[in-house]
Parts: C-alpha cells; structure tokens; sequence
C-alpha cells in the first residue's frame, strides 16, 4: 500500500509546479529552466527529472514535463525581456587593479530566513524588469551587463546597479546565463556571496554574508 501511495504521489504533477525563468540555447539540450513547487527550487535541463516528472524540452515560454500518466506544459510566470541589442564591452582601466569595495555599496549583512521570504515573493518581479545583455570579447562573452534592476529587490539592496557588469560570482567567471542560473543551487546553501562587477571602467566587489 505505502508503495502504490508513492508512486501515485510521484505520478502526479504538483498542483503549484511553475516555471519561473528559462534559458534557451541553440542546442537545446543545453537549455535550463527554473521550476519552483511550494518552497522548492530546481533548476533543471532536457532530459534530467525534477519534481516527479522528466524534462522534456523547454522553450522561451513554458518548460514540457514527462509524468508515468502524461505530458504537463508549465508555462512561465512571466514572459522573459531581451535586451535590443548587447551593449558594447565597457573600455578597461589603463592598468589592471585588484576588485576592491565600492564605498557607496558596501558589505552587506542579510539574515538567511528574510532573504529566501523575499525571494519567494520578488523573484516575478525580478525576472519581469532584471534585463541582462551578454558582454563580448574576440568573440566570447566575458560577462553580463545588468542593463535594467528593479528597485526595492533583494538585487538592488545587495548593491547591483543598472550599467554593472557581472564578471563573476564566488569565483566562478560569468561567461553566459547558462553560467548564472547554473550557480544557483550552490548559492542556496552559500554563507558568503562575493560577486565582482566592472562599474566605471574598473573592477567592483560586492559582498553579502547570510546568517
């Protein structure tokens, strides 16, 4: 009995199963999407399985799972914004410099239970006004320009600004959204977020710790 209870459990969708951010690539078995379900967060691939039913293909506005009794569309809360056109590779120090903190942004302290309540509540907003345009370099991106932030939300309060350029983020380098949503189940269990920005031509960090 407990063994048919399970499964019928996993056989069927989550009545509150979301998609809340994609990322679609040109070969789509690199694309990702962000599925939410109650306080869960997966971010997931084609083919890998997540809240009970397998990834079957995702597209710029819903994200189609596989469950043992049929295909769920789960389309996106919010249609994604694509920045008009990539802005140009902002024009670099005359000399290299070591990312230092920026007075006007400095170290955050965050308690862990507030940051995930807002989360919860202002990630729609977040991807709904956030617009990110990929920064390129002899033909690689090199990072992503925060062309667009929301006031008010847990970005901007952690000090990224509109014209940031998003070089890396606990030392992993930002060469993609791929890259970024990708670093989110490591960054749920992080006690230190370091992210390192190009603002003015030359090297930001800024930092937050959660407790």
């Amino acid at each position: 009995m407990l063994a048919w209870l399970l499964a019928t459990t996993l056989a069927t969708p989550p009545q509150d199963l979301s998609a809340v951010g994609v990322v679609v690539h040109a070969l789509p078995q690199h694309s990702s999407a962000l599925l939410r379900s109650g306080e869960r967060t997966r971010v997931v691939t084609v083919g890998e399985t997540a809240f009970g039913g397998r990834v079957v293909s995702i597209s710029t506005d819903r994200v189609i799972l596989e469950f043992p009794d049929g295909r769920v569309d789960v389309h996106l809360a919010s249609a994604p914004r694509v920045a008009a056109a990539p802005p140009p590779a902002p024009t670099p120090a005359p000399e290299a410099t070591d990312p230092v903190e920026d007075p006007a942004t400095p170290h955050r302290l965050m308690v862990r239970a507030e940051v995930e309540r807002r989360l919860g509540s202002e990630i729609p907003r977040i991807l709904a006004e956030t617009a990110l345009a990929p920064v390129m370099e002899d033909g690689h991106v090199v990072g992503l320009a925060v062309t667009r932030v929301p006031d008010g939300t847990i970005l901007s309060d952690a000090g990224l600004r509109s014209g940031d350029v998003i070089k890396q983020i606990n030392d992993t380098v930002i060469d993609g959204m791929g890259t970024l949503i990708g670093l989110w189940p490591r960054l749920q269990g992080a006690t230190e977020l370091r992210a390192v920005v190009q603002r003015g031509g030359r090297p930001v960090v800024l930092s937050v710790t959660l407790r």
